[in-house]
């Protein structure tokens, strides 16, 4: 045997005790899934995804992954807050203007003046909504393409279960396979094996 591929270096008992290691550890986490997720993830596919891990490289590629959504979301509340403080000062800004022109206002033209500014304040809250609904499909745009960078990125890499789509029971299968991958990841790290 010439050893697992991805795995460079070791000899091929090390690579095939890893990954025994790897598919035990890993059929252990799938119970921690709903049944019905469990029943997808066959001997073959959690058998791939332990080839896939023995090297580390996968993990390293998700956690680079990870690193990037992070800042993306952050980048993209962000956004979101600019927007809504500009939307409140906005407001108090309007609110000001009115008070203003209310005190200064004549009482015979105090009927067009209140009709005047509620014009105005609708006005306000309709562009304050339509920017705000602008702002949160930009940031579902956003995060569906980096949905599908990942699921690119990790096809690439090998990872079985990785492909581009949209099926809702698909990406959360992809889900649960970061999940576990994760996991796995995470009690290695702590027990000293990465």
């Amino acid at each position: 045997m010439d050893g697992y591929p991805g795995v460079t270096g070791g000899d091929s008992t090390q690579q095939q005790e890893r990954h025994y290691y790897l598919l035990s550890e890993l059929q252990t986490l799938v119970k921690g899934l709903p049944s019905s997720f469990q029943q997808r993830l066959s001997y073959n596919t959690l058998s791939d995804l332990a080839l896939a891990l023995i090297d580390g490289t996968v993990y390293e590629i998700v956690q680079g992954l990870l690193d990037i959504q992070h800042l993306t979301e952050k980048n993209l509340y962000n956004q979101r807050q600019k927007l809504h403080c500009e939307h409140q000062a906005l407001k108090q800004d309007l609110a000001r203007k009115h008070k203003d022109a209310l005190q200064s206002c004549k009482s015979h033209n105090l009927v067009l003046l209140k009709a005047n500014q509620q014009a105005e304040l609708e006005a306000l809250d309709v562009r304050v909504r339509e920017e705000q609904k602008m702002m949160d499909k930009k940031i579902v745009a956003e995060m569906d393409q980096k949905v599908i960078d990942q699921q690119n990125t990790l096809e690439k890499a090998g990872v079985p279960g990785f492909y581009i789509t949209t099926n809702p029971q698909e990406l959360t299968m992809q889900m649960n396979l970061l999940e576990l991958m994760l996991k796995l990841q995470q009690k290695e790290s702590q027990s000293g094996l990465l």
